[in-house]
């Protein structure tokens, strides 16, 4: 992520940033009781910051890449949101041209069509949606195996060895 262009980067956080943070980041505390809540505050508080569009990420999918980011960022200036899938049926990325807390609120998170009811939300609010690759978010022993085995060169996979030693 710091290696993509972006006049901001924002870090929603539950609890304090650690030394591993680059310094060009903004930190934001995370708020609200459901993710769906936490993700439009996200939104919304990054919105405040600099307004302009919002493209957020979780930090469960280490293969996306600088170029998949810029894609995403440069996707809004024709879309009204875009759209990254995980393969476990919710989404790794959504980017949002105008944020809207109403484009989160009540979308059920954690859920196997997560990623089918936020699409469901973003077409009835008549939103152009640019679609990026299906990528795999790591939420279990045997996501992290497959994404490690994915890109076995990756610092993601250097760590889940060493921690496997």
């Amino acid at each position: 992520m710091a290696a993509t262009p972006a006049a901001q980067r924002v870090l929603a956080l539950d609890g304090l940033p650690g030394g591993w943070l680059p310094e060009e980041f903004a930190v934001i505390p995370q708020r609200g009781d459901g993710l769906d809540e936490r993700l439009a505050a996200a939104f919304s508080d990054t919105h405040r910051l600099r307004p302009g569009p919002v493209v957020l990420i979780g930090m469960d999918t280490p293969q996306v890449t600088p170029e998949l980011l810029s894609e995403a960022g440069e996707a809004l200036t024709e879309h009204d949101a875009v759209y990254g899938p995980a393969a476990d049926g919710g989404w790794w990325l959504l980017g949002l041209r105008r944020p809207d807390p109403e484009l989160l609120l009540g979308v059920p998170m954690s859920h196997p069509e997560t990623g089918k009811f936020q699409l469901d939300r973003l077409d009835r609010a008549e939103l152009t949606v640019h679609q990026l690759p299906e990528l795999i978010d790591v939420d279990t022993a045997a996501d992290a195996a497959a994404q490690a085995a994915q890109a076995p060169a990756s610092c993601f996979a250097a760590e889940l060895r060493r921690l496997g030693r």
